[in-house]
C-alpha cells in the first residue's frame, strides 16, 4: 500500500506540473492571437463611438493594458486562491460558467463514453471470434471507415436525417426552447443529447473495436484455448470464461485512455448541435479572446484527460504484473 501511495503521489505531482505547463502554453497562444478582445466583445460600431478614456477604462478592467507575463502571474495567483476570474463573454465568474457547461458536457460525454465502450467491446469480441469470416469483415470494414470519418461531418449527416428529414429528434440545444428550467425533465435532456451522444459514440467505437478484436484473436489462437477445445468445452463457454475474461480489463484501460478523444470530438459536435457544453464555450472563448474562461476550460479538460490516463495506467498495472512491478515498484 505504501508503494502504491508513492506511485499515486508521483503521478499526482506529474499531473500538477503538466497542468502548469498547459496553462502557460494556453496563455501564450491566446496572448499571441491577433483578435482584439475589445472589438470582439464590445463590437466594432460600439468601440468606434467610445472615447479614448472609455477604451482605456475597458483595457484596465480586462487587464489587456498590462504585459503578458504580469497578466499571467495575476491570473495564476488568483487561480491558486480559487478565483478563476470573470468571464468577459458571460459577465459571470468563470467557476459558475464552467459548472453549468461542465454539467451539460459530462452528461453528453458520459453517455457517449459508456455506449462506445460497450458496443465497441462487443463488436471487437464478435469480430475476433469470427476472424476472417463475414461478421469480422463487416465489423473491421466499418471500424476502418468510421476511424477516418470526421465527427462534424457525421454530426451534420445525422442532423439532416433525424432532425430535418424525419423530424423525430431535436436539431440542437440541450433543452426544449421556451421551457423554464423548472419544467425541463430528465427525458427532455436525454432526448436532446441523443444525436450528439450517438455521433460521439459512433466515432469512438472504432478504436476499442479494433483493439479488442486483435486481443481476442490472440486469445482464441492461444494454447490454453486449444486445450479447452480438446477437452470438449463448448465455444460459448470458451468465449465467456476464457476470451471475455482475459480481454475485458485491457479493453477497460483503453476505454479510460480514450477520454481525450471523446473530449476532442465533443468540441466539434457541440458546435454542430449548438449544445451548450464546454466545447462550445471553449470555441466562443477563443474567438472572443475571453482569456479567463478559456484558461479555466483548458485546465478542466486537461485535468479530466490526465485523470483518465492515470486510471488507465493503474488498471493496466492491475492487468499486467510486469507493468505493476515496473511502474508501482511492487
Amino acid at each position: 500500500m505504501k508503494r502504491i501511495g508513492i506511485y499515486a503521489g508521483k503521478n499526482l505531482l506529474r499531473i500538477i506540473l503538466l497542468l502548469f505547463a498547459v496553462s502557460i502554453l494556453t496563455f501564450a497562444l491566446v496572448s499571441a492571437s491577433p483578435i482584439d478582445p475589445l472589438q470582439a466583445n464590445v463590437g466594432q460600431a460600439a468601440l468606434g463611438s467610445m472615447s479614448e478614456e472609455q477604451k482605456e477604462k475597458l483595457r484596465s478592467y480586462w487587464g489587456v493594458d498590462e504585459p503578458p507575463v504580469q497578466r499571467y502571474l495575476n491570473w495564476l495567483n488568483a487561480f491558486i486562491k480559487g478565483d478563476g476570474g470573470m468571464s468577459l463573454l458571460y459577465r459571470q465568474p468563470v467557476t459558475k460558467v464552467i459548472a453549468v457547461k461542465l454539467g451539460n458536457s459530462l452528461f453528453l460525454m458520459g453517455l457517449a463514453w459508456v455506449v462506445s465502450g460497450l458496443v465497441g467491446f462487443l463488436l471487437g469480441v464478435l469480430a475476433g471470434v469470427f476472424q476472417g469470416r463475414l461478421p469480422d469483415k463487416i465489423i473491421k470494414g466499418y471500424s476502418l471507415v468510421i476511424a477516418s470519418t470526421p465527427s462534424f461531418w457525421l454530426a451534420l449527416l445525422l442532423l439532416i436525417i433525424f432532425g430535418v428529414w424525419m423530424k423525430i429528434l431535436p436539431i440542437g440545444l440541450s433543452v426544449p426552447i421556451g421551457v423554464e428550467a423548472s419544467g425541463v425533465t430528465f427525458l427532455d435532456r436525454v432526448r436532446h443529447a441523443i444525436l450528439p451522444a450517438v455521433t460521439l459514440s459512433i466515432t469512438g467505437i472504432s478504436n476499442i473495436t479494433l483493439h479488442t478484436r486483435e486481443k481476442m484473436i490472440d486469445i482464441m489462437e492461444s494454447d490454453y484455448i486449444l486445450f479447452a477445445k480438446a477437452r470438449g468445452e463448448k465455444t460459448g463457454s470458451i468465449i465467456l470464461h476464457h476470451g471475455i475474461r482475459n480481454v475485458l480489463l485491457p479493453a477497460m484501460t483503453l476505454q479510460f485512455a480514450s477520454v481525450s478523444e471523446i473530449i476532442g470530438g465533443s468540441v466539434l459536435v457541440e458546435q454542430v448541435f449548438s449544445y451548450p457544453g464546454l466545447g462550445q464555450a471553449a470555441v466562443a472563448a477563443g474567438t472572443g479572446s475571453d482569456v479567463p474562461l478559456l484558461m479555466g476550460i483548458t485546465l478542466i479538460t486537461a485535468a479530466i484527460v490526465f485523470l483518465g490516463n492515470f486510471l488507465a495506467n493503474v488498471l493496466y498495472g492491475v492487468v499486467d504484473p510486469r507493468i505493476r512491478k515496473g511502474g508501482l515498484g511492487l
